[in-house]
């Protein structure tokens, strides 16, 4: 196929891309026979990588069997295994699933099941979920209200329900150490008098990345942070609400991110690496008691067309085995502390780098015009995009940002497939610093000419 003078398709911007071929592990082909390595697993989905032929023959083989059922005619094999080993992968106690098609349907659908938990227990003045600012939890109106990004909310403020924010735990660009509980407890804190504040009664639930996306660029909680989190929301009966989207499926080296510091939500939610691209997934896990308490009082009011799809959920049934076959989540924390290592040389060696952060396969770095104030590159530089553009023609993929609440900052996602090997790590650093010093190179031409 050649592409098409005129496309009929839209997404964000009119930016045009090549046409793909193929794709194979960590690689990918343009028609025009070109091969990029997917440092992003395009949008951190790709978890294990592409055309996988095991998963493909698991979904061939469903689809002889069923192509869709839906869940209020059967239950299917393959939706009640999944489900069943989703529950054995997640903290004691959640073990109530609800299938979906994405991370949005997911947000969605937990803080729906979170408001009609309230009523069931007579607590109908709650309904204000708290989030962080920057964030980012979907694209629905709902989910929106919640994500913390300007540029994506503010169009649709006059159509949404503000939702109280938090700032996030930015230890970095607030000259904090990270490592000091004190650090963590000073931001968990900040949710305990946004409670007070609001009205304890008011106030639904608290959801929170465990290792920020794209809207903070692979943040990790400082210490102490998610422990006391967990503390002040039982402490006012705040259910906690872990946005597993991007982490969920082992991409930090535990399946689900909350296993870095044990601490168990009440409701979750993961995508993205749940069917790795494979088939639209998701899932909303909950607490059994909460789930009980919403059925007895009438029952979920809520729903989607494909919830449980056997074809999604044997695709995802395919995916755990892979990632448990290959020890993926394992080859995630390893590959990823070489690949954190080999940024943070980069870091050294480019003094616009600015910061090195993340955990496991989930990475980022910022830029910055001044590392010791942290601050920010001129913004109509448009480095978040000229870098990624920059990455794309050397044939190497990576996601960007902005990382000062949408219109200023730039933070970009290394976050390759989970089957990565230091090969493909000293791959994607030769790309980094190739595409760099182009970078550099460019805004000295730059600044030359205006000056």
């Amino acid at each position: 196929m050649t592409r098409p003078e005129t496309s009929h398709l839209f997404y964000q911007t009119g930016q045009r891309r090549p046409v793909l071929d193929q794709a194979r592990g960590v690689y990918m082909w343009d028609v025009d026979g070109k091969r990029y390595l997917d440092g992003s697993s395009g949008a951190m989905v790709c978890n294990i990588g592409h055309s996988n032929p095991r998963i493909l023959d698991a979904m061939r083989k469903q689809m002889e069997k069923s192509t869709f059922g839906y869940r209020l005619h059967f239950e299917t094999e393959p939706a009640e295994q999944l489900a069943a080993r989703t529950a054995a992968l997640a903290p004691e106690g959640l073990d109530k699933v609800f299938f979906v098609s994405g991370g949005s349907e997911a947000v969605e659908s937990a803080i729906k099941l979170a408001r009609q938990h309230a009523l069931a227990i007579g607590e109908a003045g709650r309904y204000k979920v708290i989030s962080r600012d920057p964030s980012y939890h979907g694209c629905t109106l709902g989910a929106l209200a919640l994500t913390g990004y300007a540029p994506l909310t503010e169009p649709f403020d006059p159509m949404m329900r503000p939702m109280p924010k938090i700032p996030a735990p930015r230890a970095y660009l607030d000259g904090l150490d990270p490592e000091d509980e004190a650090t963590g407890h000073h931001y968990a804190d900040l949710l305990e008098e946004k409670i007070l504040n609001e009205g304890p009664d008011t106030v639904l639930a608290f959801i929170v990345e465990l290792v920020g996306g794209a809207s903070t660029g692979a943040l990790v909680p400082p210490k102490g942070y998610m422990t006391r989190i967990r503390e002040i929301c039982s402490r006012h009966g705040v259910l906690l609400i872990h946005d597993e989207v991007m982490t969920g499926g082992g991409r930090t080296g535990r399946f689900f991110a909350a296993d870095h510091w044990d601490v168990a939500p009440d409701i979750l939610v993961i995508s993205k690496g749940f069917a790795a691209g494979y088939s639209p997934l998701g899932a909303m896990v909950a607490h059994r008691d909460i789930v009980a308490r919403v059925l007895d009082a009438g029952g979920f009011l809520h729903g989607f067309t494909y919830a449980g799809n056997p074809l999604a959920c044997a695709a995802g049934l395919a995916v755990l085995d892979e990632i448990e076959r290959e020890h993926l989540c394992t080859n995630a924390a390893s590959t990823g502390a070489l690949l954190k290592g080999e940024l943070t040389g980069l870091m050294n060696r480019y003094g616009i780098i600015g910061d090195v952060r993340g955990e496991g396969l989930l990475l980022a770095f910022e830029l910055v015009e001044d590392r010791a104030g942290m601050t920010p590159l001129p913004r109509e530089l448009n480095a978040f995009s000229l870098l990624v553009d920059i990455a794309y023609e050397n044939g190497l993929i990576i996601y960007s940002r902005r990382t000062r609440g949408g219109y200023s900052g730039d933070h970009f996602l290394i976050a390759p497939p989970m089957i990565s090997t230091p090969d493909h790590v000293a791959e994607i650093v030769d790309g980094l610093d190739k595409s760099l010093r182009q970078l550099v190179d460019r805004f000295s031409q730059q600044r030359a000419r205006v000056g």
